[in-house]
């Protein structure tokens, strides 16, 4: 019990909760559920029974069967009537600063490791090498570029250039307040826990926390929620000893500077202050790797002192032909297309045409287009020009105004064959080695 490190009441008070909840169980069983030694679990069952709020109810092989007293159970009703949580014994905070401090980020992480980690995109040497080092230093990276040319997928994988185990808490004790940690939609376990685990701790990956438009600047502070009597943790503190995703930044609620600004000090001292429903203030450690991405411009989200907060500031950019045709044809591969040459031209041309610059993003979105087509068609799994122009006519949006450029027109079949035609003929390069 005294190496729990919280107190023994709150202990006997998780254990009364459960069974409870449970009606008839046994110490082994309630002890299991809210994650506390047979021998713990023991103790306060024999605790509880001189203080008549438990009843044994005789022998279950090895174990005894046991339930609340009526005056155990009348007392555990009134205490849930405040605060209905059901929870495992959670861990003080003074060990969950010190865990996360000994499992901060400190990867092993060169040249060759990162183009690994992102070997499943198309990536340009320039980007990597910008992405690397920003990984490896202090402070925040920034994204930041037109849509669609992969940022928030690079953003995504980052994770992976840290790709060691941490423990996270179920439940953190402050002061009687408890904080609920563990969150399973986030955090990803191990498939084997390590032999002798406390078990209020879970081996996780390191966890990587994507928000995008819909984060409000109270999800940066705790959550208290009324009925359960549980705070739930803030998205930093979800994200410790990993990776914390803004995308869409300057697309929220809250302007860029409060958002920013809520974070400027914990990025540089590595400690955050959250404050609890009863008032109480209190640290918890900042050990995470803050990305922010957007396709705004960075001048629209804020001034030169703005911008200075963020160190590491990298463009992500359109893709060149290569670069492009592999895309494509990894795309096309993936959903099990023939890709035609003919066919990657023309959708180069395309990209060219609508975007202005060659995107990941139209290559992904024109192969998986064209499947659900030859799919709908009962036609063989070849992406041809004919295919790419029936993508064409539902991808793009036809401008109602009358006097639409001539860049907005949509392109009709005859118009991207000499469009193409023409390409062809001031750029010679034909052979397309990827998608052959």
């Amino acid at each position: 019990m005294a190496n729990l490190g919280v107190p023994e009441w709150l202990v006997e008070e998780l254990f009364a909760r459960r069974l409870l909840t449970e009606r008839i169980s046994t110490i082994a069983s309630v002890s299991e559920m809210i994650c506390v030694s047979y021998t713990v679990g023991r103790q306060v069952a024999e605790t509880m029974r001189r203080k008549k709020q438990i009843e044994f109810l005789g022998a279950a092989g090895r174990d005894d069967q046991i339930s609340l007293s009526e005056a155990g159970e009348r007392r555990t009703e009134e205490v849930m009537r405040n605060a209905g949580y059901v929870v495992p014994v959670p861990v003080s905070i003074d060990a969950y600063r010190f865990v996360v401090a000994n499992q901060a980020r400190n990867p092993m992480l060169n040249q060759e490791a990162a183009k690994a980690y992102l070997s499943d995109l198309v990536v340009s040497e320039k980007v990597l090498d910008q992405l690397g080092p920003a990984f490896l230093a202090s402070g925040a990276i920034f994204l930041y570029g037109p849509p669609g040319t992969g940022k928030t997928s690079l953003a995504e994988r980052l994770g992976r250039f840290a790709s060691d185990r941490v423990l996270i808490p179920r439940v953190v004790n402050v002061d009687g307040q408890l904080i609920s940690v563990y969150d399973p939609s986030i955090h990803e376990p191990s498939a084997e826990q390590p032999d002798g685990l406390d078990p209020r701790w879970v081996a996780c990956k390191r966890p990587i926390v994507a928000v995008g438009g819909e984060l409000e600047l109270e999800s940066l502070n705790l959550q208290h929620d009324s009925v359960s009597g549980l705070h739930t943790a803030s998205i930093q503190m979800l994200a410790n000893n990993g990776l914390l995703l803004v995308d869409d930044f300057g697309r929220q609620t809250s302007t860029p500077d409060q958002i920013l600004n809520r974070w400027i000090i914990p990025l540089s001292t590595g400690v955050d202050h959250l404050t609890g429903r009863n008032g109480a203030k209190f640290t918890v450690p900042f050990q995470l790797k803050l990305v922010l991405a957007t396709n705004l411009n960075p001048a629209d989200l804020g001034d030169e002192a703005f911008l200075r907060r963020l160190p590491n500031k990298i463009f992500v950019g359109g893709m060149d032909e290569e670069g492009f045709y592999w895309t494509l044809a990894r795309s096309a591969h993936r959903l099990n297309l023939e890709l035609t040459s003919e066919a990657a031209r023309r959708v180069a041309t395309i990209s060219k045409h609508y975007v202005g610059e060659l995107r990941p993003f139209i290559a992904v979105d024109f192969c998986e287009i064209a499947n659900s087509i030859l799919t709908y068609r009962d036609a063989p799994k070849v992406l041809t020009p004919e295919v790419v122009d029936m993508v064409v006519e539902t991808y793009f949006v036809k401008s109602l105004d009358e006097d639409q450029s001539a860049r907005a027109k949509p392109l009709t079949s005859a118009d991207i064959g000499e469009v193409v035609a023409a390409d062809e003929a001031s750029d010679d390069q034909s052979e397309i080695s990827p998608a052959s």
